[in-house]
């Protein structure tokens, strides 16, 4: 599409860790972010996809003009634009800046309380795209390096595709998957079991050295976060397990994914009172939070778990059972259950996870029916997407599409060998 009317760079900004960043003369802009710039919360800003934040004056002019103590830089932005309202354009965009400097935008930047000092009454809010869209920070990722300038021209292009739409529900859904995880590893050591675990901002990684297997033994964050992937080897390492990294990329040199998982996404709404997919064999039931033992028994049936993970499954069923957006799932025959899967609900997003039917039902339309159960009970629940990860080009992704989701992006499992 034709380059936008040009805008300008107002002001270069760096700091050492927090604000407000500086101004300087020019900087080298690469891949890692600004140089000479550093965050301190790495696990919530910076990275690859998130390597520059960008503020327009004309937004800290609005905000600024409420009485707000707000000035270039201080709320951390690392470009200071002119000529354009940044937040109004759609993710993807392009911002080629100088002679060398090419940006794609890829998400709003969240504001946090770091910055509550550029506004009188502490509400850093005030930048939340939720609530002042044409006020956001926005972060971009870096397409060609270079030096950038005060006074530079910057060239405009909207975006051809949906490319950066994709990977912002890709960020939803690792969101989701994260704190879904997370609540069957607070589950599992509430009952009893241990299971290391690193919590930290957008990464999580869980190490459980009598509990083999990716369930427990797994870092979750890095498709975003690539650049923090030794605190998930060094994890793994400290605790002597065999584990697994979730990414896009091989996430060290010579790496080689044991599994392709493909990642998919629906508008519940769009396919609001999907039927059981012909089904038609008994019923699908929510359990309530005090009904334990169907649930687990199906999945440790259905999986061949080794002896240990079965028991621990059995286990943290009572204790997930009373996670507050965790629902489980029973598709039952002649009063006896025969097939079980999880919703887990984070940000008014439902993923999906633990469908498992005993083999001597498989073929009969019950994972279809539980999906469509699922997909209804995600309207009910407030949620304005559905997501889901199965084996690529496997019986469950099948499923997935036959049911009406689409597939949005690709997350690779690369394994870590244990050490001695």
């Amino acid at each position: 599409m034709p380059a936008m009317e040009d805008g300008r760079l107002v002001q270069v900004n760096v700091s050492s860790g927090g604000v407000p960043k500086l101004p300087v003369a020019g900087a080298r802009i690469t891949s890692a972010g600004v140089e000479g710039d550093r965050q301190r919360e790495v696990t919530v800003h910076g990275g690859p996809h998130r390597a520059v934040s960008i503020l327009g004056i004309e937004a800290i002019r609005r905000v600024a003009a409420e009485g707000h103590p707000i000035a270039p830089g201080t709320t951390g932005e690392n470009l200071t634009t002119s000529g354009f309202d940044v937040s109004a354009l759609p993710l993807g965009t392009r911002l080629a800046i100088g002679d060398e400097v090419e940006l794609e935008l890829s998400a709003p930047t969240n504001p946090c309380r770091t910055i509550r000092h550029s506004f009188n009454d502490l509400r850093f809010g005030r930048l939340s795209m939720a609530v002042h869209p044409g006020d956001s920070r926005m972060d971009a990722r870096v397409l060609h390096e270079g030096v950038v300038r005060p006074g530079d021209p910057i060239r405009v292009t909207l975006p051809s595709d949906d490319r950066a739409g994709r990977y912002l529900v890709n960020d939803r859904l690792d969101g989701a998957e994260r704190v879904s995880s997370l609540a069957f590893w607070a589950a599992a050591i509430a009952a009893g079991d241990v299971v290391e675990i690193v919590d930290d901002g957008e990464i999580a990684v869980a190490a459980a050295p009598s509990l083999p297997g990716q369930v427990f033994n797994i870092g979750l964050g890095f498709a975003h976060l690539p650049n923090l992937v030794d605190r998930a080897l060094d994890h793994f390492r400290e605790h002597r397990v065999a584990g697994w990294v979730l990414a896009d990329d091989p996430p060290w040199p010579g790496a080689g994914a044991d599994t392709t998982l493909a990642r998919y996404a629906v508008e519940p709404s769009s396919v609001e009172g999907v039927d059981a997919a012909g089904w038609r064999g008994g019923t699908v039931r929510e359990l309530p939070r005090d009904e334990i033992g169907p649930w687990s028994e199906v999945i440790t049936a259905a999986s061949e778990f080794p002896a240990p993970v079965a028991a621990a499954w059995r286990s943290l069923e009572a204790q997930l059972a009373r996670a507050a957006h965790h629902h489980r799932y029973v598709a039952e025959m002649d009063g006896r259950a025969v097939a079980a899967a999880g919703l887990h609900t984070h940000h008014h997003l439902g993923w999906m996870r633990a469908g498992s039917v005993l083999p001597a039902h498989r073929g009969q339309g019950l994972q279809r029916a539980l999906l469509a159960h699922r997909i209804n009970a995600a309207v009910r629940l407030g949620c304005d997407l559905v997501g889901a990860s199965a084996v690529e080009a496997g019986i469950s992704a099948r499923n997935l599409e036959a049911v009406g989701f689409r597939r949005v992006g690709t997350r690779r499992s690369y394994r870590v060998a244990a050490t001695a």
